[in-house]
């Protein structure tokens, strides 16, 4: 049997739904803003956690200058662990408002992006592969092709949790600049999408006839549209792949 056939077979019943992780960071924003707001809402605890209360605790935090740093630091921990980096961004939002908040957010996501590029230039080939699974070809194959592309790629679809990609980045030597400005471009659209949530949940928190919906229903279709745009793109780029040895990984 022929073994590139037999891998193309395997890719592509592991390939991801082109919707699904638009759907999956979506939901996570969705479900958290639906959450806070109902527990706000339906719970004793809307008499302690009034609208006053929420922001003085941000502003507090805010105004201490470690607080930044706090903030940045918190997302390499978070990405190893697979917390949901979206919190983080929508708590930097409400201690910072949303400029610095954004600013904050997507310099921790750099930091934390470094710190898995160079995790894969130190640990061996065999232990990354192991941790990448099913999707390491399918990664190794578009990144080498396409670098900076690719990496803005998989930051957008993604095809593997936020640790594993950069892992899989810094093991190939994927160029450092590329890699960084990939991440920044492919992670900037879910930021901002976070951003303007958390931006609107303080809103709503202060007048929720403010609300600005045209803002947050435009925002959802941009991302939707281009996490498909991405998706459609990276699945045409692995399907014309030409295998890579083990050895060179």
């Amino acid at each position: 049997m022929d073994s590139s056939a037999g891998a193309g077979r395997d890719h592509d019943a592991g390939a991801p739904h082109p919707a699904g992780p638009a759907r999956g960071k979506l939901a996570l924003i969705v479900l958290a803003v639906a959450g806070l707001a109902a527990v706000w809402r339906y719970t004793p605890l809307r008499d302690y956690l009034t609208a006053e209360r929420v922001f003085d605790w941000a502003d507090t935090f805010g105004g201490f200058w470690w607080a930044p740093l706090v903030v940045m630091a918190a997302y390499t921990p978070a990405c190893f662990t697979m917390f949901p980096r979206p919190l983080i961004t929508l708590f930097a939002v409400l201690a910072f408002e949303p400029v610095l908040g954004f600013v904050y957010a997507m310099s921790g996501i750099l930091l934390a992006s470094l710190s898995t590029y160079y995790a894969g230039r130190l640990l061996p080939a065999h232990t990354v592969r192991h941790l990448a699974g099913s999707k390491m070809d399918e990664m190794t194959d578009v990144l080498r092709k396409r670098g900076l592309a690719a990496v803005f790629a998989v930051r957008i679809i993604p095809v593997a949790p936020f640790a594993i990609e950069g892992m899989v980045a810094g093991r190939i030597h994927i160029k450092l600049w590329h890699f960084l400005l990939g991440t920044f471009l492919g992670m900037l659209p879910g930021t901002l999408t976070t951003t303007v949530f958390g931006d609107q949940i303080q809103t709503a928190l202060q007048d929720p006839t403010r609300i600005n919906w045209g803002l947050v229903v435009a925002v959802i279709v941009f991302f939707v549209v281009l996490t498909l745009v991405v998706k459609r793109w990276f699945a045409g780029q692995h399907g014309k792949r030409v295998l890579v040895a083990d050895d060179r990984l």
